[in-house]
C-alpha cells in the first residue's frame, strides 16, 4: 500500500467552494490511499499549510487549487524531492489540463492514486525566473499590469474576479504601454520596445482551438515571445487573427526557443507574472529551464487523446 499523502487545499481558488476535506479523503481511500488534508486561504498561508504537511513526511504532495497554489506546492515538492499530484480545483487549471488530468475531482484522485500505487511517475520541466519557479509561464508588461489592476479592484472595490478582469483588461488595452528591454537569448542579443514579453515553460500552441495549451512538458526549452508595439485596436485584431490563422511571424512578434534568457531593463526591478501571480523581481531577470526536474503523478502523455 502507498504511504500517506498530503493534500494542500486552497479555500479560495477560483472564487468557488473548496473541495470538502472528508470527501477528498474518501476519494483516495476508495483507491487504498490514506490522505491528510491541509487547508490554506485567507487565514492560513500556503507556506503554513505546506509546513504542516511536510511534518507528516508524506509519500507525495497533492495540490487542490489554482495554478498559484500548484506552483507553491510544486516548489515544495521540488525542494524535498517528492512527487506532485494535481487536482483540478481552480478556475482554469492550466497545469492539470496540460498533464491530461481528468476534469472531475474523483477521476483525478483515481489517476493520482493509480500512478502512486504503480510507481509510475512522469518527469516534466520546471522553469525559473530569478530562481523562482513557474510551471506554466511568466511574463512582463501587459498581463502583469492587468493582474495587478484586477486584484486591486477585487480588494478595494469588492468586484468579482471575472468582472474585475474584464475591466482591467479593457483599461490596459486602451493605452498599451511599451517599454525598452534588452534580451540575451542563449548568448544572442535582442533589443526591443514592446508592451509584452512572454516566457513559456515548453512550447505553447498559438493557433486554433488548442491555443494556450502545450503538447509537451519535457522538451527542455523555454518559448519566448516578444510582442511588437500595437494600438488597442491592433492588439485586439492580432489576438483574433492569431486564434483563427496563427501569427504572421516577424510582423507581429519575435519568437524563439531558449534554454536561458536574460532580460535587462532601465528599471532596477520589474513586475513579473509567474503562473498568474505577480511580484517584483530585480533586473536583470534570468529565466532558465530545469529539464525533467519535477516528478508528477499523472496519466501517461496522450492518455486523454
Amino acid at each position: 500500500m502507498p504511504g500517506r499523502i498530503a493534500i494542500v487545499v486552497n479555500a479560495g481558488s477560483g472564487g468557488q467552494a473548496p473541495p470538502d476535506a472528508d470527501a477528498l479523503r474518501r476519494m483516495f481511500a476508495q483507491h487504498g490511499v490514506d490522505a491528510d488534508v491541509f487547508p490554506c486561504g485567507p487565514n492560513v498561508a500556503v507556506s503554513e499549510a505546506l509546513e504542516a504537511a511536510l511534518e507528516h513526511r508524506p509519500a507525495c504532495l497533492v495540490a487542490a487549487g489554482g495554478d498559484g497554489t500548484v506552483n507553491a506546492v510544486a516548489a515544495a515538492a521540488l525542494e524535498h524531492d517528492l512527487p506532485l499530484g494535481v487536482l483540478p480545483a481552480g478556475t482554469l487549471n492550466h497545469f492539470a489540463r496540460d498533464l491530461d488530468m481528468p476534469d472531475e475531482l474523483e477521476a483525478a484522485a483515481g489517476a493520482i492514486a493509480d500512478a502512486l500505487a504503480s510507481g509510475r511517475e512522469r518527469r516534466v520541466d520546471a522553469a525559473t525566473a530569478n530562481d523562482r519557479l513557474f510551471l506554466n509561464n511568466s511574463s512582463l508588461g501587459l498581463y502583469a499590469t492587468i493582474v495587478v489592476d484586477r486584484e486591486r479592484q477585487q480588494r478595494r472595490l469588492g468586484r468579482g474576479k471575472w468582472s474585475a478582469l474584464l475591466r482591467a483588461t479593457l483599461a490596459a488595452l486602451r493605452e498599451p504601454e511599451a517599454f525598452e528591454v534588452a534580451l540575451e537569448v542563449d548568448g544572442r542579443s535582442l533589443r526591443r520596445r514592446t508592451p509584452f514579453v512572454f516566457v513559456g515553460n515548453n512550447d505553447y500552441i498559438v493557433q486554433g482551438p488548442d491555443a494556450g495549451r502545450r503538447a509537451c512538458l519535457d522538451d527542455g526549452l523555454l518559448s519566448v515571445y516578444v510582442l511588437h508595439p500595437r494600438t488597442a485596436a491592433g492588439l485586439l485584431w492580432l489576438g483574433l487573427r492569431t486564434l483563427l490563422f496563427g501569427t504572421s511571424g516577424a510582423r507581429d512578434l519575435d519568437v524563439c526557443g531558449a534554454r536561458e534568457l536574460e532580460v535587462h531593463a532601465g528599471a532596477s526591478c520589474l513586475k513579473v507574472a509567474r503562473d498568474g501571480e505577480v511580484g517584483e523581481l530585480d533586473t536583470p531577470i534570468r529565466f532558465a529551464v530545469r529539464p525533467r526536474a519535477l516528478r508528477v503523478l499523472a496519466p501517461p502523455p496522450g492518455a486523454a487523446a
